[in-house]
């Protein structure tokens, strides 16, 4: 079964479809989203409304942070751009939408695997996993082999051996990457709807639960047309250039 992951999706109609549609081009049997619906973007309630129609038919979806400031308010630690989307958004979403939300698991296992938006040592207090020590902390705090997950907006792959010797990689698109039975392992497949790597294009990994194979993908989507659209909703303006940027 091909696994499609994708995380950080943040309100962005034109990346999810065009992540979506690569996906299924590529044999998507099932899809994982890791958090953070919501925020930056001018469309969080087709994004909700596309991932709630996911879950509904098996779909894995976490909640991330956005997701929780969009239903509780704004986090302190949120930046005044973030705070200022989360208020809008608010008002954007109505109640059925507010409720998937908070309805959200921070958390989920399925067999070997553990999918949480932002790590495994402390889901809800949002911790970024920023170098080789928090994502050795994020795999040691579970019994899962592999942990996907969200949060930071670049693709990034680690793995720990038995022996505790660590590996950290930034993959290159379109290669497949066996993961080792022998490993633990933690993917971030960067973000959908909001990449800050200095490329545009919108980022995605697809797992082979068969083969074990893992492979990262960027997708290019109208990033202009959903520039636009935040501005013409009265967005901060630094958001919008940040999808043609990519940064």
């Amino acid at each position: 079964m091909k696994l499609a992951l994708v995380t950080d999706l943040h309100a962005n109609r034109e990346a999810v479809e065009a992540v979506l549609a690569h996906a299924q081009s590529q044999g998507a049997e099932r899809h994982a989203f890791l958090g953070d619906f919501v925020g930056y973007g001018a469309d969080p309630g087709w994004v909700v409304d596309c991932v709630r129609e996911h879950v509904s038919r098996g779909a894995v979806a976490i909640k991330g942070n956005h997701d929780a400031a969009a239903v509780m308010g704004a986090q302190p630690s949120m930046v005044e751009d973030a705070r200022q989307v989360v208020a809008w958004t608010h008002e954007q979403l109505d109640a059925e939408q507010l409720d998937f939300l908070a309805m959200l698991p921070l958390t989920v296992i399925d067999d070997t695997r553990l999918f949480v938006h932002a790590n495994a040592f402390a889901p809800p207090d949002w911790a970024y996993i920023h170098a080789r020590s928090d994502a050795v902390r994020s795999m040691q705090a579970t019994a899962c082999r592999i942990t996907f997950c969200g949060h930071v907006h670049e693709p990034r792959l680690y793995h720990l051996a038995n022996t505790g010797k660590i590996g950290e990689f930034a993959p290159v698109p379109d290669v497949p990457i066996p993961l080792s039975p022998q490993r633990q392992w933690l993917v971030i497949p960067g973000s959908a709807g909001q990449p800050r790597d200095s490329n545009p294009a919108a980022c995605y990994a697809m797992f082979d639960i068969g083969s074990g194979d893992l492979t990262f993908h960027r997708v290019p989507y109208d990033h202009d047309t959903a520039a636009a659209k935040v501005r013409a909703a009265g967005l901060p303006q630094r958001l919008a250039q940040r999808l043609q940027d990519g940064g």
